[in-house]
């Protein structure tokens, strides 16, 4: 183990180790603090960045932060790693490699080219360097497009999913959440349900409500029902109308334990999905959301910080080219993200990490209840969409009455398409155009009453 050290106002700091060196140089957080893993000090962990800036990259193949024969997402990491790709930036430091990513040189070209050298780690330190602005400016030179009936993240494009959430699964209450979303222009991204059981029953229920729509209306979009992937295997085997297969994952092999997951089913799942072929436009089938948090609440975080671990778990989504990936930023609590800046900043990192390593990023731009938070939510969504998040998760009003937290509602997502000039997913845009819902401006049109175009949804999902 190397150690690393830096000296600071006539004071030396040392760091034995790169996850010492990581976790010391993370901005402040609550999972951190609670985990033992935090800077003693601000001093500290300034000391601790200067030296991380010295760090070279190719430090991070040679010194994994969790041992390669302990863990299996290490194992992925680097022997997955493209050393063809990596040679552009071999022979930076970290600090040189955060110069380089906000010069003209690094451009959406060159990026996408680099995305399979780098490792999770790589891009977990270099954000640490960063501001938030900095955060942004990146983010946004980085395009991922996918496809499934729908393409995501084209420039210019904000998509959505549809979360019409019921504490029961009341097929009415969902069906009444799901009208009012297409009425709203949201769903390109996916209408998404995280099923309040994993009854197989009750999975496939949904799956029918969900597909009956989509199909009888030719709405250019995908269904997903949030159930564990050995649910979705199983109904996929039983003919059930899978579109997307979702799971949660994280960025150690003891935390994937944790929800049930390893990299063979997963890899059984991606062979199914991609099987079944369902998608018009293209065949990313697979959907994952992450979270800062998530490995230290199952106390499979290994001595890692909790935002180089949640870039490990991007790892685990690039192996199977998933049309979606989301990080669910502020949804496990104040004792891992404590208020309005520490999801804001999560926020930035995880969508800057992602996009970096080739993935099609969105969020779920939320906090619970108890969090220290009030209107954040409009300041990360705004900050998120001048950095160019693939997707944003919303629901009706903002507030998920199954989950229990607070979300972006279709209304949000309104603002935000009129204010940067953005609009929904082409295929989606086309759909609501050709029923009459788009104005001239990209927006929803205001139309009252049975003259409604989506009247006739709205009649069959009451009865």
């Amino acid at each position: 183990m190397s150690t690393y050290t830096s000296t600071l106002g006539g004071r030396t700091h040392r760091f034995d180790g790169l996850a010492r060196l990581l976790a010391a140089a993370s901005p402040e957080r609550s999972g951190d603090r609670l985990a033992g893993l935090a800077a003693e000090s601000a001093q500290a962990r300034v000391a601790a960045r200067w030296a991380l800036a010295d760090v070279p990259l190719a430090r991070f193949l040679a010194e994994p932060v969790i041992p390669y024969e302990d863990d299996d997402v290490t194992r992925l990491i680097v022997d997955t790693h493209d050393a063809v790709a990596f040679a552009a930036v071999a022979g930076l430091t970290v600090g040189e490699f955060r110069e380089w990513l906000l010069s003209d040189a690094a451009d959406a070209t060159a990026l996408a080219a680099l995305a399979p050298g780098l490792t999770p780690e790589m891009t977990a330190a270099v954000s640490k360097l960063m501001g938030n602005a900095d955060l942004v400016a990146v983010a946004r030179k980085v395009r991922v497009v996918t496809a499934f009936r729908s393409t995501i993240g084209l420039p210019g494009r904000l998509a959505t999913r549809l979360q019409p959430n019921h504490p029961t699964d009341e097929p009415a209450g969902v069906a009444a959440a799901l009208l009012d979303g297409l009425l709203l222009g949201s769903g390109d991204a996916v209408i998404g349900i995280n099923p309040a059981t994993d009854s197989p029953k009750a999975v496939r229920d949904l799956l029918e409500l969900l597909d009956g729509v989509i199909q009888r209306y030719a709405i250019p979009t995908q269904s997903c029902v949030l159930s564990h992937v050995t649910t979705s295997i199983d109904l996929m085997a039983a003919g059930a109308p899978v579109d997307l297969v979702f799971q949660s994952i994280a960025g150690t092999q003891a935390a994937n334990a944790s929800f049930g997951v390893t990299l063979g089913l997963l890899d059984e799942a991606y062979e199914a999905a991609r099987a079944l072929g369902r998608g018009t436009v293209g065949s990313n089938a697979l959907y994952f959301e992450t979270g800062q948090g998530s490995a230290l609440s199952a106390d499979a975080h290994r001595g890692v910080d909790q935002q180089t671990v949640e870039a490990r778990a991007y790892a685990v989504a690039r192996r199977y080219e998933p049309l979606l990936v989301n990080t669910v930023v502020g949804f496990i609590g104040p004792e891992y993200l404590y208020d309005g800046r520490q999801i804001l900043r999560a926020a930035l990192e995880d969508h800057f990490c992602g996009k970096l390593l080739g993935l099609p990023m969105g969020l779920d731009i939320c906090y619970t209840n108890h969090a220290d938070a009030d209107d954040d939510i409009a300041t990360m969504l705004t900050m998120l969409g001048v950095a160019g998040a693939s997707f944003v998760i919303c629901t009706p009003g903002g507030d998920d009455i199954m989950l229990n937290y607070q979300s972006a509602s279709f209304h949000d997502v309104l603002y935000l398409r009129e204010v940067l000039g953005l609009r929904p997913a082409p295929e989606f845009e086309a759909w609501l155009d050709g029923i009459g819902l788009l104005d001239e401006r990209g927006g929803i049109r205001s139309v009252a009453g049975a003259a409604h175009p989506l009247m006739a949804i709205g009649k069959e999902l009451a009865a």
